[in-house]
């Protein structure tokens, strides 16, 4: 699923491709996608605006186009691509905004997520929720604070949109493999030194891997051993655990992360 750097990645990808044109026409190939208007409706309020500078809140994806804003999110395997005019579509294309010498071409395959228009910052606030702190922005006392009036689990408190915008699956899984935390450890049993080390380690994730747009799969990453059923640990060498945690399926070492 796209996270706060995937997103990150879309939002530098719009801005380079769209920021500052004028838009000829919408096409909706797939209406469903289509969240919160009509197709036509859609087509009618970004048709000849321009696109301004791309935002981004966690995984949200902003696009100002005149009074309104084009909002994406990008479920399970949404992405952007430009294309020539006259290139052939994808089959996964599901909506498309022409531009004189190209197209910006939202695509998701299974169909989660989608898009939205949002006329100001209280329908804006409808569609995303009450999205806490981006985690790219979240400075060490708010971090601290945040927690502070938190219960249950670290890593479901790291996923929670609420409370800090932008952190899915595999990076509360790398923040707290680097920070020797298990995933399932209760928010109230976590010192403050543990809890500062999270935060360390949550600025140091997303700081390197910003070049990248996503978490890379180097060799001293957890996030390149997730996948493999018989992984082991890249700082200790023992097998990594997996589980259900907070709904989605936590990877951990059982020695450097113990509850």
């Amino acid at each position: 699923m796209p996270e706060l750097l995937d997103v990150e990645g879309f939002r530098r990808f719009a801005e380079r491709h769209v920021a500052g044109r004028a838009i000829r026409s919408v096409h909706v190939l797939d209406r469903e996608l289509v969240r919160n208007r009509s197709a036509r409706s859609l087509q009618s309020a970004l048709a000849g605006q321009r696109f301004g500078t791309a935002r981004r809140h966690g995984k949200w994806l902003i696009l100002p186009a005149g009074e309104a804003e084009l909002l994406m999110h990008f479920g399970m395997t949404g992405a952007l691509a430009w294309a020539p005019n006259d290139a052939d579509r994808h089959r996964h294309d599901r909506l498309v905004v022409v531009f004189d010498g190209g197209e910006l071409r939202y695509n998701n395959m299974r169909r989660f997520g989608g898009v939205w228009l949002a006329r100001d910052a209280d329908e804006r606030e409808l569609v995303t929720g009450s999205l806490g702190p981006d985690a790219a922005t979240l400075g060490p006392e708010k971090f601290a604070a945040l927690l502070d009036a938190r219960r249950g689990g670290i890593k479901a408190a790291l996923m929670d949109q609420h409370l800090i915008a932008g952190l899915g699956n595999l990076m509360s899984d790398e923040i707290l493999w680097r920070a020797r935390v298990h995933p399932e450890a209760s928010v109230g049993s976590l010192t403050p030194h543990r809890r500062q080390k999270i935060y360390h380690e949550l600025r140091a994730v997303i700081g390197e891997s910003s070049r990248y747009g996503r978490v890379p799969h180097g060799r001293r990453w957890l996030t390149r051993m997730r996948d493999d059923r018989d992984a082991s640990c890249p700082r200790c060498g023992s097998r990594l655990s997996r589980a259900r945690v907070a709904g989605r399926t936590a990877c951990w070492c059982p020695r450097c992360q113990r509850l």
